[in-house]
């Protein structure tokens, strides 16, 4: 029997998950009356509140006038997929992986794509790989901030002004939440459920003119499926980046979209956004300092995500464990603190080591972060005593 006391607080909002990720701080499904449900999504009232999403997200962003921003289908997913197979063949391609996601794209562009000219940037979760050695001649692809690795790049200093080369960034769970350094990129990507707590499917993609200069100048090798096509005639379809979307959106998502942008600008724009999100990462980082349990996955310092962030756990005990064990054991505590309605989804992803990866994004509260650490501390120890 467990005999171990329980912490006399608990989180208010239990939901600690990287994607989707916590709903804004009182959301209610009133929040939602707005949605044009039931409307075709090119009549002119459901055209107006998708380009509002475009137009205030670029606010929002603080994104250069002649960046084009469109929705489009399969979440980041989708986002990515549409950029790799849209732009990428003119060029080498440096692929910079220290991830899983990374390691996925790495996939598309190798084995799918089959680039002869292609290669790998790799590191191991936790570090960050050779930046240095990203060829400015070059095409490249990156995530700003490693999703399931808790390790983020932490700025673009490493990305040349004079680069010929397109900068393509996965940065689903960086933007609203790390500064992005639009000048250094050509392509950014994300999704509505990450950092605004947004609803599920739907993808942003960011362009440069360099990047729509490479879609009217280049034609891939492959056929492009319709969901890809960004150009016609060799020019670019401009009404996707004017709410036209490729494909029928969900209303209902979007008017989610829009209540996440307006929650943020009512709590002070991007600065308060980056504040809250780093005021979690503090609470983690300050309980970790003097914990003998738990550890950033990410090594450095200057490369800890603040909002995926990820722990692995370094107790005598839990070290002692062989491989397997290990494993089960950091699910076990996990799942404990599902039992318990403490924290919902916050093992580690699947690919990487064996720990708990915990969202801190803008949606989450500082006082629940706190009160979570004490209860991994529990659940740590109940396993344990488990043996």
């Amino acid at each position: 029997m467990n005999t171990i006391p329980t912490p006399d607080i608990r989180p208010a909002n239990p939901c600690f998950s990287s994607g989707p990720c916590a709903k804004r701080p009182g959301f209610t499904m009133e929040a939602l009356n707005g949605a044009l449900l039931g409307r075709n999504h090119r009549a002119t009232e459901t055209k107006a509140k998708i380009t509002e999403v475009i137009d205030r997200s670029r606010a929002l962003l603080g994104m250069p006038d002649d960046w084009r921003l469109g929705v489009v289908p399969g979440s980041d997913t989708g986002a990515m997929e549409i950029a790799m197979w849209s732009l990428l063949g003119a060029r080498p391609v440096d692929i910079v992986t220290f991830e899983s996601f990374g390691a996925g794209w790495a996939t598309d562009i190798l084995s799918q794509l089959k680039l002869p000219n292609a290669r790998t940037i790799s590191a191991d979760y936790g570090e960050l790989p050779d930046l240095a050695s990203v060829d400015p001649a070059h095409d490249f692809v990156f995530t700003w901030n490693g999703t399931t690795s808790g390790v983020k790049v932490k700025d673009a200093d490493w990305i040349a002004d004079d680069r010929l080369g397109l900068a393509i960034c996965d940065a689903t769970s960086a933007v609203f939440a790390m500064p992005i350094d639009w000048k250094k990129l050509d392509v950014v990507t994300w999704s509505w459920q990450k950092v605004l707590g947004g609803e599920a499917a739907h993808g942003m993609l960011a362009l440069s003119p360099r990047a729509v200069e490479r879609l009217e100048t280049h034609t891939p090798a492959w056929p492009l499926p319709k969901l890809f096509r960004l150009t016609n005639k060799g020019k670019l379809t401009e009404g996707i980046f004017r709410g036209d979307t490729m494909n029928t959106p969900s209303m209902l998502c979007v008017e989610d979209a829009l209540d996440g942008l307006r929650w943020a600008e009512h709590v002070g724009g991007l600065p308060a956004l980056f504040a809250r999100s780093q005021a979690n990462f503090q609470a983690i980082a300050d309980f970790v300092a003097t914990d003998t349990r738990y550890d950033f996955l990410a090594r450095d310092p200057e490369t800890r995500s603040n909002t995926s962030i990820c722990l692995k756990i370094v107790s005598p005990w839990f070290l002692s464990l062989d491989a397997a064990r290990q494993a089960k054991a950091a699910k076990d505590i996990a799942a404990l603190l599902e039992k318990e309605k403490i924290a919902y989804d916050i093992g580690a992803y699947r690919d990487a080591p064996p720990g708990l990866r915990i969202w801190g994004g803008a949606t989450v509260q500082t006082f629940d972060i706190q009160a979570l650490m004490l209860w991994t501390a529990w659940a740590h120890d109940v396993v344990a005593g488990r043996g």
